[in-house]
């Protein structure tokens, strides 16, 4: 059995490698129109080099429009990241008798976590604008694998990438901090320092989700009212200048307030498990107190290995098969995680541990099953929340 040390770092690199895969992948699609005849028209009487040179164009607007936005957005966020930390590093040090230690570590957590939720945020948003123009390249191909693989392989660098780089830099943080709490009856205090991780994530998640979203809605609709209704043209008609704002604001609020967001769930959700399961780690069981980001680390193996099934085994040949593919990925990587999460719980956790109860002065004695159907219910919860999700907003029911 590999050592939860070996298990997340290995898991970690893998995720990063196979970002960077996929990012070469999309990269070698040249941003070029695939009809190589000058003179035939592809649309509204334009010959390839004339399309060619519009892509870019409107390729560089959005870019250009989601970098500026984005710089303006995290000049703030850096300004109240910086003074905060410093409220998180004094109103800990006052509630543990003026410890300067945990504060300071409690601190450091909070800007890691918002500096590494930044970088999720803005890789995404790169990532996505890189992506789209290639996307629509591969639409001009037949059928509807190329473009379908080429969107979601764009997705795939974004969420490989982000739970690589967040969980190799909670691990690494973890084991700094372990070299000043090196006593395992210190590593109470040591979970509880690390969970500055998790509101440094969610701060920027704020700051990614609201400000973002304020934008893309406000250029939205913005967008329609000038167009629709003052001009009556099309939405998102390419006669429309104000479609560009509207395109920035779905790069920077749905997707880098995305990866922001998804970034600052899952470091909250492990900050909060690293909490809860502290009184393995008395015992010495730094494996078994590392359960949840091994858990993680087990869900990206889980996921690189069902992402074949939509681009490869299953590929998308219609319509109707994008929205299959997306539901296939759900109810496989739930399955698969299931019966991994089983073997992981069995081979980490120790055979039985006492943990005080939440209400109350009572024990408990947690066994590994006991963790395992947790972890298994709420993958299943989150599988049956999306299908149901989808069968009452999807038009195919």
């Amino acid at each position: 059995m590999l050592s939860a040390s070996a298990a997340i770092g290995s898991a970690g690199a893998i995720a990063l490698v196979w970002a960077l895969v996929q990012f070469k992948i999309i990269a070698a699609i040249p941003v070029k129109s695939l009809d190589d005849d000058e003179t035939k028209p592809l649309k509204e009487g334009k010959t390839s080099s004339e399309t060619t040179e519009r892509l870019n164009e409107i390729y560089c607007a959005i870019y250009d429009g989601a970098e500026s936005f984005l710089q303006a957005e995290y000049k703030v966020c850096f300004q109240f990241i910086a003074f905060f930390g410093l409220v998180v590093f004094a109103l800990v040090s006052w509630g543990t008798g003026w410890d300067y230690w945990q504060g300071g570590f409690t601190a450091l957590s909070f800007w890691l976590g918002a500096l590494t939720s930044m970088a999720s945020g803005y890789l995404g948003m790169k990532v996505a604008v890189y992506s789209n123009v290639r996307t629509t390249i591969s639409a001009q191909k037949p059928g509807y694998t190329s473009c379908f693989n080429t969107a979601f392989r764009a997705g795939a660098v974004m969420g490989f990438a982000l739970c690589g780089m967040g969980l190799l830099m909670l691990y690494a943080t973890l084991l700094a901090y372990r070299m000043h709490y090196d006593d395992s009856e210190q590593w109470t205090v040591l979970t509880e320092v690390i969970t500055g991780f998790g509101l440094g994530g969610s701060c920027i998640a704020m700051f990614g989700r609201v400000g973002g979203g304020i934008y893309t809605k406000a250029a939205d609709v913005g967008a329609d009212l000038v167009g629709k209704v003052v001009h009556g043209i099309p939405e998102d008609d390419p006669r429309n200048p104000a479609t560009i704002a509207d395109n920035v604001g779905d790069n920077v609020g749905d997707v880098a307030g995305m990866g922001s967001d998804l970034f600052g769930s899952f470091a909250e959700a492990t900050c909060a498990a690293l909490v809860l399961g502290a009184s393995i780690g008395k015992d010495g069981d730094w494996d078994g107190m590392m359960f949840p980001l091994v858990v993680s680390a087990v869900g990206i193996v889980v996921c690189l290995l069902c992402s074949f099934l939509a681009t490869n085994i299953v590929p998308v040949k219609k319509e109707a098969d994008v929205e299959n593919a997306l539901k296939l990925q759900l109810i496989s990587t739930t399955i698969l995680m299931v019966i991994a999460i089983y073997f992981t719980a069995t081979s980490y956790l120790p055979e039985s541990t006492e943990m005080a109860s939440t209400v109350g002065s009572g024990t408990f004695v947690l066994l590994p099953v006991n963790a395992w159907l947790c972890v298994s219910l709420g993958a299943v919860g989150g599988l049956i929340i999306g299908l149901v999700t989808e069968y009452y907003t999807s038009h195919s029911y």
